[in-house]
């Protein structure tokens, strides 16, 4: 049986890791926010790999230069606008 103390601490390590890593998610967190993060994610690490930026030029038959200009342009809303919220889901 775990002590009292001990689940404090694992929440606390819990919130670091969701600070630090945002992509972790959390409770409040809903699918389009996660689908998101997964999406600038990719293309983050796509762009700053060079040898993975130098395929993707070449199946898009594009200069790196241009490939990675359109990456970082895909990150800015990967999944398109955030969904309308309802009123009713803060009650």
């Amino acid at each position: 049986m775990a002590l009292p103390g001990e689940r404090f601490h694992v929440l606390a390590q819990l919130e670091h890791l969701q600070s630090k890593y945002t992509g972790t998610g959390h409770a409040d967190m809903n699918r389009h926010e996660w689908v998101v993060n997964q999406h600038r994610d990719t293309r983050a690490f796509q762009m700053s790999h060079p040898g993975l930026n130098t395929m993707i030029a070449v199946v898009e038959n594009e200069s790196r230069a241009r490939t990675r200009f359109n990456l970082i342009n895909r990150m800015i809303q990967p999944c398109g606008p955030p969904p309308e919220k309802n009123p009713l889901d803060d009650v």
